[in-house]
Parts: C-alpha cells; sequence; structure tokens
C-alpha cells in the first residue's frame, strides 16, 4: 500500500516540477523582452504567483513522501495533513526566494562553485562564515530621495525665500508677494547591473542559506554602488581648505559660509576624521564629542559627524570632508531598487543578475562645501 502511495506521489512531483519549468521559462522570456508590454508584464506576475503556488504543493507533496516513506520503514501510518507548527511560522519570502534558486538547472556555469564555497559545505561538523568585519554607511538614507517612475524628468528645488512683505495702511491696497523661485534639476536614470553565478553543488551542499548570503552581498555592491556615485556629486561642491591646527576654519564655513537655515552635518573620510580626532581646545580638551547614546553619531561643535572610507571621497591616506546640508545638497532618484533574478546568457549559461536604477544628481550648490586640510594639518 505505501509503495504505490509513494509511486503516485512521484509522479505527482515530478508533473509539478514539469510544470513550474515550463512556466518560468515563459516567464524569462517576457522579462528580458526589451520590448515587454503591460501585458507581458501583467502576464509575467500572474506566472510568478502561479509558480509559487506550484512550489508550495510540490513542499507538500515532499512532506507526505517523507511521511510514507518512514511508515514504509514500520513506522505508524503517517497523517498527510497534519502540519508542525514551526513550518507555519516559517519565512515565507525567504523560502520562495530559496525554492527559486534550488529550481534552476546550472550545468556548466562559472562562478560561485563549491570549491569557492568550501569553507560553508560541512564533510562531518558545521561551519558559519564569519562576516568581515566592515563599516557601511548608506549615504542615500542622508539625502533627499524620490521614486521616479520614469526613466528622466525634472525635480523642482525652492529656492530659499528672500524677499520680505511690505507695510500697508488700512484699506490700502494689497501689495504684490515676489513669487516662489525654483530651480529645476534635470535628472537620468542609469542602470547598474552585475553577475552571481551560482552552482547547484554549491547551494545544496552548503551547511549555511546560501541565498540569504547571495543578497546580503548583492544588496552591500548596491550600497557600495550608490555610496560612490552620491560622493562623485559631493567632490564637485565649492572646495576650501582648513588650515592650523584650530577649527577656526570649520567654524567659519558652519556659522559664515552656510546660510543658518541649513541642516548642517560633516561627511568625513577617515583621514580627514583622524584630523577633527585631534583639534583641541585653548584648555587643551579634544572638540569632537563621542557618541551619548547608542546609535547617536560623534559631533563636533554640535554638528554630527559620519565616517566614510578615505576612498570615497579621494584615495587612501587623503583627508576630505563635506560640511553642509546633505539632505538638500543632493538629490537621488530611485527608479529600480536593488533586485535579483536569474537571466541566461550565452557564456556563464544561468546566473543570478543584480539590477539596481538611479540617478544622483546635485540639487542645491550653496548648502555645502567640499573641504580639505591643508597639508600641514594633515
Amino acid at each position: 500500500m505505501f509503495r504505490e502511495k509513494i509511486k503516485e506521489l512521484l509522479a505527482q512531483k515530478e508533473g509539478k516540477r514539469a510544470l513550474i519549468n515550463e512556466k518560468t521559462n515563459e516567464m524569462r522570456q517576457l522579462l528580458s523582452n526589451e520590448d515587454a508590454t503591460d501585458e507581458d508584464l501583467t502576464r509575467a506576475k500572474s506566472l510568478r504567483s502561479e509558480i509559487d503556488a506550484a512550489e508550495k504543493e510540490v513542499r507538500s507533496i515532499e512532506d507526505d513522501l517523507k511521511l510514507y516513506r518512514k511508515a514504509a520503514k514500520g513506522n505508524p501510518a503517517p497523517d498527510p495533513h497534519k502540519r508542525s507548527q514551526n513550518n507555519e511560522d516559517e519565512n515565507e519570502e525567504k523560502r520562495n526566494f530559496n525554492a527559486y534558486l534550488h529550481q534552476e538547472h546550472r550545468d556548466g556555469t562559472t562562478g560561485i562553485t563549491s570549491s569557492d564555497v568550501v569553507a560553508t559545505i560541512p564533510e562531518s561538523i558545521l561551519y558559519n562564515p564569519e562576516n568581515e568585519v566592515k563599516s557601511v554607511t548608506d549615504l542615500s538614507q542622508l539625502v533627499t530621495q524620490f521614486q521616479a517612475t520614469t526613466a528622466s524628468g525634472k525635480y523642482p528645488v525652492l529656492k530659499r525665500a528672500t524677499e520680505r512683505m511690505n507695510s500697508v495702511e488700512e484699506l490700502q491696497k494689497n501689495p504684490e508677494l515676489a513669487k516662489p523661485e525654483f530651480e529645476e534639476v534635470d535628472w537620468k536614470v542609469s542602470t547598474y547591473r552585475g553577475a552571481i553565478p551560482l552552482s547547484q553543488e554549491s547551494i545544496d551542499d552548503s551547511a549555511i542559506d546560501l541565498t540569504s548570503l547571495v543578497a546580503t552581498n548583492a544588496n552591500e555592491q548596491k550600497i557600495n554602488t550608490t555610496n560612490f556615485a552620491i560622493a562623485a556629486v559631493l567632490k564637485a561642491f565649492t572646495a576650501k581648505s582648513v588650515a592650523g591646527e584650530s577649527v577656526d576654519d570649520i567654524k567659519h564655513i558652519l556659522n559664515v559660509d552656510l546660510d543658518p537655515a541649513y541642516n548642517k552635518m560633516i561627511i568625513a573620510s577617515q583621514s580627514f576624521y583622524q584630523y577633527l580626532d585631534t583639534l583641541k581646545d585653548k584648555n587643551g580638551q579634544y572638540l569632537l564629542h563621542e557618541a551619548i547614546t547608542d546609535g547617536s553619531p560623534r559631533t563636533l561643535l554640535g554638528v554630527p559627524v559620519t565616517v566614510v572610507e578615505d576612498e570615497l571621497l579621494g584615495a587612501a591616506g587623503e583627508a576630505h570632508a563635506f560640511i553642509g546640508d546633505l539632505a538638500r545638497a543632493v538629490l537621488y532618484a530611485n527608479r529600480k531598487d536593488i533586485q535579483v533574478r536569474w537571466v541566461d546568457n550565452d557564456i556563464y549559461g544561468q546566473y543570478l543578475q543584480a539590477v539596481t536604477r538611479f540617478d544622483v544628481k546635485a540639487a542645491d550648490k550653496n548648502a555645502g562645501y567640499f573641504v580639505t586640510p591643508s597639508a600641514a594639518s594633515k
């Protein structure tokens, strides 16, 4: 009895797998078409839902197979409708993504193979890799960001009002107020993408959830990409030099050069931060204050300081900083956040492609300065 039931379940599983592969190929063809219409995208979304439902049925069949195989060995007869509560609590999004990776065949792909992730593939003991200790600041969270719905456009930035109202006698005609002035910022989205090939062996044999590792790595690469794009805009702001071992030049930028209405902050390279960390007042007290609570920024003269790697604002060992209002200074047009999908390629076979689309432009060019200490100050 058990043998016949197992045979029936295996046939159901094979049928579902064939259906999944068929719908996956159709969905990939729709998404890879440069001239895809709205109907194609709607069809692709429908296919994705059908694939998810089929994958769920496959997992259910596999659970039933385990129960019947266990019963065939002499254990009590299974109840195919009884499920562990832990399975219901499993993260659905992560499980679907993991199944999406496993359903593809990647024969002949060059990229991440079993030998590349040998540290995560166990022989008799399970090991998890430790992440490299490296702090990454996401600058896109500090600038003005909006969701772009087209490939290009204009973003109006309201200039600060400088005109004043006039005094008027009773019952006299109201004088005209100055019209608000806007500065149009032109933006055009660029596409940034890369590939992370994975072999089926590395996914099957890894002791850790390799799919989460890949997703985390792709997101880190996305942050690196946006950071360098934002840094390129910051480096184009008006350059200023600060001299000496005092903080007088920085005070002048904060108090005089920048409008009091700006929400000021300092984006400092590691070397510039070292310069700030050595500044003292007349009593020999350090001027840079450490964070009072966990998660709060360090401050200089009451202005928050964010530290980035030297290479972001220059070269290793060079001290640079942006001082000003980052939210007013930079406009970030986000067309598509990080997206991953399987893509066919004649050379690589099939690989996981990461794609992001955005543009970064200077918005208010008076909102900050690109600062470098003089040679004697480094």
